[in-house]
């Protein structure tokens, strides 16, 4: 059985999900508040700048994933959480506090490094810490914390809309970001560094130290330890691994898999949901207030989706969750841009309010949708990218994976408003489908399996099956 101590610096870790999953929900819920005018204390949005509010996060997530994963190769994924901390406290401050759209643009794309950040040391933290019969649960672990943060932010987002009266009730949303940032800092000086990190860099003593601390008793720690030397040993014959050994054939294919992996989770168009899930719901007829507390049912099925993602992950193979996940997703996506074409649009067009059954339909297929992301694909995607690249580049790899899944992000979150709004809910819904369905065809020939083995007996298949 897995130490307290191991399970304890896991729960510190997932802090890092958990502000993951708040700063990128609280939109949800701010975002209505932000349109209003000025004069009402809003920011006086448009669908367009709407666009580039939520998706100035997403630009700073992708830089921050590409820094964060070179910055935790040279420097340990514990000192990188500590520095994560500090850019979320400035971040959440500075939306919270900014006079306008530019300075709350900036202060963003700051929130956005950090979230970035997380995304990308969080998985590879939790990877390398875990033996490998729970590998798979440990990094399940940061998806349930990433909805978990969500769920807070849409609750705290509807309790505030109903409690504080006044013009700046979004500010408030904001600000409460810092909170778990500052308990994150203080936490995770408690947690030790990867046994995996020490030996990356040859520090071997600690790295056995480390593995006596995070292991039961009876393990065979020096075992495990000589497993890692000799993949460590392998890649420093090679003359390491970085950014000139990509142009090896089997350093492109993983980071092919990688990136595939990464950007599948995000064209499934889940964001465009936890986004703007109350302006989805306000077109089909829907008070503001009525849409925030409806979007508290996205995130409590969302949690309770990651709860059973962390059963299925620890008996279900890796690609048979993935393709589950997206064939799901595809239906779900089909069914929204019926209910849009046949019951909101021809209402909206007629100068009528769709009728109220229509905003029950969109919700049920949006819980629908999260069902299947949340319990089978979001939770496998973070296990298979925690677990593809090679020991010497892992945070490399991971950061260009994730680099690429937050720009995509960002792309799909500031056009989503304007596609709405241009071509309708129907037409844009239908569009998702047609390319997750291009998406189940590149994982069904090209992602491969990776459960039920150690990082080093997979870094040691990869190498040999893609040399």
């Amino acid at each position: 059985m897995t130490p307290l101590r191991t399970r304890l610096a896991a729960v510190v870790i997932t802090l890092g999900g958990l502000l993951f999953g708040y700063d990128t929900g609280v939109i949800a819920g701010a975002l209505p508040y932000m349109a209003r005018p000025e004069a009402a204390g809003g920011l006086a949005l448009t669908p367009a700048t709407e666009g580039l509010v939520t998706s100035s996060l997403l630009i700073g997530a992708a830089v921050g994933a590409m820094v964060s994963g070179r910055f935790s190769d040279r420097h340990g994924r514990r000192r990188t959480l500590l520095v994560l901390a500090v850019v979320f406290t400035l971040g959440a401050a500075g939306t919270a506090l900014a006079p306008g759209l530019g300075t709350m643009v900036a202060a963003r794309v700051v929130l956005g490094l950090a979230v970035g950040g997380a995304s990308a040391t969080v998985p590879v933290f939790l990877a390398e810490l875990a033996p490998k019969e729970s590998r798979g649960s440990y990094v399940a672990a940061d998806q349930l914390m990433i909805v978990t943060g969500q769920l807070l932010a849409y609750t705290l987002n509807a309790v505030l809309a109903h409690t504080v009266e006044g013009p700046h009730t979004w500010r408030y949303m904001l600000a409460l970001a810092s909170v778990p940032a500052v308990v994150l800092w203080v936490l995770v000086h408690r947690v030790p560094e990867t046994s995996r990190w020490f030996a990356a860099r040859g520090r071997y003593g600690e790295a056995l130290t480390t593995l006596r601390r995070t292991r039961p008793a009876g393990h065979d720690a020096v075992g495990e330890l000589l497993e890692m030397v000799g993949v460590a040993d392998a890649e420093t014959a090679a003359r390491g691994l970085g950014w000139r050994d990509l142009r090896a054939p089997w350093i492109r294919r993983l980071m092919v898999v990688g990136i595939g992996v990464a950007v599948i989770q995000q064209v499934s168009g889940v964001n465009t949901i936890m986004y703007y899930a109350p302006t989805l719901l306000e077109l089909t007829g829907l008070a503001t207030d009525a849409a925030l507390t409806a979007t508290i049912a996205n995130g409590v099925v969302s949690v309770l989706a990651a709860v059973l993602g962390l059963q299925i992950v620890r008996r279900v193979r890796r690609r048979t969750m993935l393709l589950v996940g997206q064939g799901g997703i595809l239906l779900a996506l089909l069914a929204l841009g019926a209910v849009f074409a046949i019951a909101v649009e021809p209402a909206l067009a007629a100068g009528r309010v769709p009728p109220l059954g229509a905003s029950y339909a969109v919700l049920a297929f949006m819980l629908l949708f999260l069902l299947f992301q949340q319990a089978a694909l979001s939770p496998v995607t973070w296990v298979m990218l925690s677990e593809v690249f090679p020991l010497r580049m892992r945070g490399l790899g991971m950061g260009i994976a994730v680099f690429l899944h937050w720009c995509v992000n960002a792309a799909i979150s500031f056009t989503f408003p304007v596609l709405v709004d241009g071509v309708g809910g129907a037409a844009t819904f239908l569009l998702f489908a047609v390319v997750n369905a291009g998406a189940i065809v590149f994982a069904w020939r090209l992602i491969p399996e990776t459960s039920e083995r150690s990082l080093e007996e997979l870094e040691e298949d990869f190498r040999r099956r893609y040399a």
